[in-house]
This record gives C-alpha cells, sequence and structure tokens, in this order.
C-alpha cells in the first residue's frame, strides 16, 4: 500500500485495478439511479462500472481530481449522499468529476479498497486514492472535504478542468467535433511563428499574453511552459552551470542545471534535483517548487515520470 498520496495515513495504490479491470463483468445488482443532472447545466457525475473503473476515474486523476461515491442501493439514505455529492460536482462546474460506483456489482474493487462500509467516499489525484469520509454526511461537510481535495490539487500544480458528461456516453468531448482540433489554432499564429524563428523568449511572451486573456488555457500553458524552459536553457552555459550545481545549497544553480537536464533528456535527474530543493526548505522551496510544476507541463501531465514526481512533491510538502 502506497502512502505517498497526500502523505496522509491511508492511502491506497491503486495500479493493481487496472488487472482486475480486463476480467469479466461480475454479477451484482443493478445500480442505484444517479442523482439528476440540472435542468438546463451540465453534469459532471458518471456513473462508473469495475470494467471502466481505470479509464473513468484513474486516468482522468492525471489531469484533475477525482472524487469517488462509493454506494449500494441497498443502503436507503445513500441517495442523500448522492445528491449532495452531485450538487458539489456540479456547482463546481469541472474542477472535480464525480465517479459512482455500486460495490455491489464491483467485487474486485470491494476487495483492492478492502472496503470496509458503504457509503464510502475517497479522492483520486495522479492515481493515488485518499479515503475521504465513511456514511451520510450533510452538503455543507460534502463540500468542506471536497475543498480539502481541490487545495491538495492546486498546491500540486493541478489545474485541469474535467469535461461534462453527456448523457449515456461517458465523458463528453469525444464526438465529431474532435476534428476540428487538427486544424491550426489561429491564436497560436505569433507564438508558433517565434518558435520557428528560434525566438524562444518572444514565443514565450506571445503564451504569456494568451494566458493573461484565458489563465485555464491548457495548450497556451503547455506552449509557455515549453517555450520557458527553451529560452532559459539557451543561455546557459553548460560547464558552468555544472560546476555551480555542486554546490546544492545554491538554489539558483539547481533551477538551471535542471532545465539543462531536461532539455538533454535527463527527466528524472531535473526532478529529482528540483525536488532536493523543495526537501531541503528555505526561501528557496517555492521557487522550486513552481519550476517544478513548469517542467511537470513540458513533459506532460500523463508521463510516468511526471506521475512519480508528482507524488514525491505531494510528499514533501505534506
Amino acid at each position: 500500500m502506497s502512502t505517498s498520496s497526500f502523505s496522509r495515513p491511508g492511502a491506497i495504490d491503486l495500479s493493481q485495478l487496472a488487472a482486475r479491470a480486463k476480467a469479466g463483468p461480475p454479477a451484482g445488482a443493478p445500480g442505484a439511479p444517479a442523482p439528476a443532472a440540472p435542468a438546463g447545466g451540465a453534469s459532471y457525475v458518471l456513473e462508473s462500472t469495475e470494467q471502466t473503473f481505470e479509464n473513468d476515474a484513474i486516468r482522468p486523476s492525471t489531469q484533475h481530481p477525482v472524487v469517488v461515491e462509493l454506494y449500494s442501493p441497498r443502503v436507503a439514505t445513500g441517495q442523500q449522499l448522492s445528491d449532495a455529492l452531485a450538487a458539489v460536482a456540479n456547482a463546481s462546474e469541472g474542477r472535480f468529476l464525480l465517479v459512482r460506483l455500486d460495490v455491489d456489482a464491483a467485487p474486485g474493487i470491494v476487495q483492492a479498497l478492502q472496503l470496509q462500509a458503504v457509503p464510502t467516499v475517497l479522492a483520486i489525484i495522479s492515481g493515488q486514492a485518499v479515503p475521504l469520509f465513511q456514511g451520510v454526511l450533510p452538503r455543507d461537510q460534502v463540500q468542506q472535504a471536497v475543498d480539502q481535495v481541490l487545495k491538495t490539487a492546486i498546491a500540486n500544480g493541478m489545474v485541469g478542468r474535467a469535461q461534462p458528461v453527456a448523457p449515456g456516453t461517458g465523458p463528453a468531448g469525444a464526438g465529431p467535433d474532435d476534428a476540428d482540433e487538427a486544424q491550426p489554432d489561429p491564436r497560436f499564429a505569433a507564438a508558433d511563428e517565434a518558435l520557428a524563428a528560434g525566438d524562444f523568449a518572444r514565443a514565450r511572451d506571445e503564451f504569456d499574453l494568451l494566458l493573461k486573456a484565458n489563465p485555464n488555457d491548457a495548450e497556451a500553458a503547455l506552449g509557455r511552459a515549453q517555450a520557458g524552459l527553451f529560452a532559459r536553457a539557451s543561455v546557459l552555459d553548460p560547464q558552468d552551470t555544472l560546476t555551480r550545481a555542486a554546490d546544492v545549497k545554491d538554489a539558483a544553480a539547481q533551477l538551471d542545471a535542471a532545465d539543462l537536464e531536461l532539455v538533454s533528456g535527463q527527466v528524472d535527474e531535473a526532478f529529482e534535483r528540483l525536488l532536493g530543493v523543495v526537501r531541503r526548505g528555505g526561501p528557496d522551496r517555492e521557487t522550486a517548487r513552481v519550476r517544478l510544476l513548469e517542467l511537470f507541463e513540458t513533459v506532460g501531465p500523463t508521463d510516468p515520470r511526471v506521475l512519480a514526481a508528482r507524488r514525491g512533491l505531494m510528499a514533501a510538502l505534506f
């Protein structure tokens, strides 16, 4: 059992569930009806199964927090909690996704989680789960528990948003409109021109303008991270940087060396160097944390090396 997630007791490693999901469909009772989506609004509540749980809950947790409601239709009072969770999820407008799972039809997951009571609510961030609470709580207490999850996610640089759930189809966004994404986006024309010319500083500034207009633009954030990395690394002298970085107390040198390592493909080394600065604490800790999050963006949020380093960052911070 992993203890790195949230640095809290009871953290659960969900990696074993991927293998269980490949088993045949279990026999079980039909699930209770999901809470109705708000009239005229988007829903962020997804009904899952043992076979789809990895895709529905574990994989998306690398992009945004996932809250899982483990319920049983045999628990009559559980609908009160379901309604409260759905209300909080839909009011969040994608800051997290609520995934519901009928435990009566998911014995493999029950065994993997060593579930003791129903209903149980847990949070998943970067593939790691931590129990939040058991039993039925009023909406205000549910909101408090979720707020703690969202704060933890933000502190670790996870600012992605869940896509609304299309009725009967799972998460929306996998339709014909996806073909439009292959077309060049005119918003990035100036930044792309600067990148093509090798002017990384100007490209970084162009992405900054886009993020100023829309701070939640994930594509612009990725472009900004990559342009910023190359802008910094292009003005560094490798030999001088590595000489300075021999002094582990020189935080500025550690940041520069991490940039050079990432550019040269030494991803794990770059992450571990910055994690060392975070672990040592002091006035440079926050600077190293922010730089590490930028490098996460550059490599990609689903890369296994990023997932491992993100867990290391969570442990270092909490």
